[in-house]
C-alpha cells in the first residue's frame, strides 16, 4: 500500500517538474523594433487589448491619445484616458479598450495605428459575432450565472466570499436530485458486482453477448451506469462558467450581459477579502494551508462514498479482488485498486489543483465538498435501510 502511494506521489512530482521545464520563460530577443500585438479576431462584446512592445535598446515614449488610435473607415477610437507612456527597452505596455466595448459592436476589420515621428505601425484585427455554440453557451450559462452573482453581490453588500458560498449552495440544490440518483446508482453498481462478475465469466469469449447481458442486468436491477457521465456533462459547463464569471467579475465588458433590473450594480464595490486571505491574491503559505483543508474534505467525502465497500456483513458487495482469482475479468477495473486510488489519489490531485488556483477556487470547492459530505451521509443512511 505504501509503495503505491509513493509511486503516485512520484508521478505527481515528475509531472510538476516537466510542466515547469516546458513553461520556463524564454530570454527576450532584440529585434530593434516597436511592434503591436493583438488577437487576430474578437467576438462581440469585444474586449480589445493592444500590446505595444519595445524590442529596441532605447526608451520609447508616446501619448495614448495623440499617437495611438484604432480606426474603422471614418471612425477613430482612442482610449478614454490620455496618458504619456514611456516603455523601457525589452518591456511592453498594454492599451486596454475593455471599457469601450460598446464602440466595437459592429463587425468589421479594424486597424490599430501607432504613429510617432517617422514611426508608423498598423496592426489589423477583426470583430466577429460569436458562433452558434458560443451564443448558446453564453445565453444559457454565462449570462444567467453572471447576473446571479451580480444580484448576490448586491444583496450581500458586495462581499465576494459570501456571494460565492450562496451561489455554490444554489447550484448544489439545483443538482440535488440528479446527484442523489447518481450516488444511489453508484452504490447499487457496487452491490451487483457479483452478478456482473458472473455475466463476464459466462460470456468472456463473446463480447457482443456480454454487453447485451450486462444491459439486461442493469435494466433488471434498475441501475443506470451512465448516471456518472451524465452528471459530469451537466456539472462541467457550470464549473467552467463559474470559474470564468468570478475570474472576470470586475471586467467592465461584463456589463454587456447585465439584465435591466441590475442597472445599479457597481462592480468596483466588490470586497474580495475573506478574513486574512485576499481571494484574488497568490501567496504560497496560505495556499498550502488551503490545499491541506481541501485534501481533508475530499478524503472524508470519498471515505464516506466507499463506506459500504467495506461493510463486513454485506455479502453482496465486492470488497476487493481475491488473491486466488486468476480468471478475474479484464473488462472491469480491479475494485481494490480503484477504491484506493479514489480514496488517496483523487484528494491529492484535487488539493494539488486547488493549490495552483486563486483562493476563491478553494472556497468554492470547499463549500461544494462539504455539501457533498452531508448528501453522502443521507445516501448512506438510505442504503442502510
Amino acid at each position: 500500500m505504501k509503495d503505491k502511494i509513493i509511486n503516485l506521489l512520484l508521478i505527481f512530482i515528475l509531472v510538476f517538474l516537466t510542466l515547469n521545464l516546458f513553461t520556463q520563460e524564454k530570454k527576450p530577443t532584440i529585434t530593434n523594433s516597436i511592434s503591436l500585438e493583438t488577437a487576430k479576431s474578437y467576438s462581440v462584446p469585444a474586449w480589445v487589448k493592444i500590446n505595444i512592445k519595445n524590442d529596441t535598446l532605447k526608451d520609447f515614449s508616446f501619448n495614448t491619445c495623440k499617437d495611438f488610435s484604432i480606426k474603422k473607415d471614418s471612425l477613430i477610437i482612442t482610449p478614454l484616458k490620455c496618458e504619456d507612456i514611456n516603455i523601457k527597452p525589452q518591456k511592453s505596455y498594454l492599451v486596454d479598450f475593455s471599457d469601450e466595448f460598446k464602440k466595437f459592436e459592429n463587425t468589421w476589420v479594424y486597424y490599430a495605428n501607432l504613429k510617432k515621428d517617422s514611426l508608423d505601425i498598423i496592426s489589423q484585427f477583426e470583430i466577429e459575432h460569436k458562433w452558434v455554440i458560443s451564443k448558446i453557451f453564453t445565453f444559457f450559462f454565462y449570462a444567467p450565472i453572471y447576473n446571479l452573482m451580480a444580484f448576490l453581490l448586491e444583496i450581500t453588500n458586495y462581499s465576494l466570499w459570501l456571494a460565492i458560498i450562496i451561489v455554490t449552495i444554489i447550484i448544489r440544490l439545483i443538482l440535488l436530485i440528479p446527484q442523489h440518483k447518481m450516488m444511489l446508482s453508484q452504490a447499487r453498481m457496487q452491490q451487483i458486482q457479483p452478478k456482473i462478475k458472473e455475466v463476464q465469466d459466462k460470456h468472456k469469449w463473446n463480447h457482443q453477448m456480454l454487453w447485451v447481458e450486462l444491459m439486461k442486468l442493469y435494466k433488471e436491477e434498475k441501475v443506470n451506469p451512465m448516471w456518472s457521465c451524465g452528471m459530469l456533462l451537466i456539472q462541467m459547463p457550470i464549473l467552467i462558467v463559474i470559474y470564468r464569471v468570478i475570474l472576470w467579475i470586475q471586467d467592465t465588458s461584463n456589463t454587456y450581459y447585465l439584465y435591466s433590473y441590475l442597472s445599479d450594480y457597481n462592480m468596483w464595490s466588490i470586497n474580495a477579502n475573506f478574513y486574512w486571505v485576499d481571494l484574488f491574491w497568490i501567496w504560497w503559505t496560505n495556499w498550502i494551508i488551503l490545499a491541506i483543508v481541501i485534501w481533508l474534505l475530499q478524503f472524508v467525502q470519498v471515505k464516506l462514498s466507499l463506506h459500504f465497500n467495506k461493510a463486513k456483513n454485506n455479502t453482496n458487495i465486492v470488497l476487493e479482488k481475491k488473491k486466488d482469482a486468476n480468471n478475474y475479468s479484464n473488462f472491469m477495473p480491479d475494485p481494490e485498486v480503484l477504491n484506493k486510488f479514489m480514496l488517496y489519489g483523487m484528494p491529492i490531485m484535487i488539493a494539488f489543483a486547488t493549490y495552483t488556483f486563486y483562493a476563491w477556487v478553494w472556497l468554492y470547492w470547499g463549500i461544494w465538498t462539504i455539501f457533498m459530505i452531508f448528501q453522502q451521509l443521507i445516501v448512506n443512511k438510505i442504503l442502510k435501510k
